[in-house]
């Protein structure tokens, strides 16, 4: 058993591919020399991811702008839209293929004026559905040469927000979650 995420040891993709169920939408994601896989691997527990993804949790993989990543096409897919829960007091937005309901990412929206530059790139980035991320990556099908990149995009080193939303006995106790000391438990995003 691995003591702790420190001494956890992986093979990285140098990019990744994906996309929704109806194949409307598709992307690659080219990660940077530095990217950093153990932070960038977070879950959420709160009731809109649960509801948005029908599990009791969220798994995310974090896309910076660093990261260069773009549709098949390098235009927006048709199917795209991003849906806001509450327009009044955004937080978030949700990527949502329009054909078939695939749920793709998540990304914080900022409520600063365009003058507070500062905090609108502290704000760039999306929580990658790690479900959208293509077999190939993610556990290796149809690769002779490896067994997918599943542990380098979903380890639990990064963060896990609404940990007070852990479900006692079943969500609570779960490693990549954090619960063994993995990543950062939040109680609130």
């Amino acid at each position: 058993m691995i003591a702790s995420l420190d001494e956890l040891t992986f093979p990285t993709p140098k990019s990744i591919t994906g996309g929704c169920l109806c194949g409307g939408i598709r992307y690659k994601v080219d990660f940077p020399v530095d990217h950093d896989f153990k932070k960038a691997s977070g879950s959420c527990q709160c009731t809109q991811c649960r509801r948005q993804t029908g599990s009791l949790f969220f798994l995310a993989h974090t896309i910076k702008p660093a990261s260069k990543s773009s549709s098949s096409s390098n235009e927006i897919p048709s199917t795209l839209k991003e849906y806001i829960i509450n327009p009044a007091s955004p937080i978030g937005a949700r990527g949502i293929c329009t054909n078939c309901g695939s749920f793709m990412y998540w990304r914080p929206k900022s409520n600063n004026p365009p003058d507070k530059a500062e905090e609108e790139e502290e704000e760039d980035y999306l929580e990658l559905a790690v479900g959208t991320i293509d077999p190939e990556y993610l556990f290796g099908e149809g690769q002779e040469e490896h067994e997918g990149y599943g542990l380098a995009l979903v380890n639990g080193g990064g963060g896990h927000s609404w940990c007070k939303n852990s479900i006692r006995g079943v969500t609570d106790g779960i490693s990549w979650l954090g619960a063994d000391g993995r990543g950062t438990r939040k109680e609130e995003h």
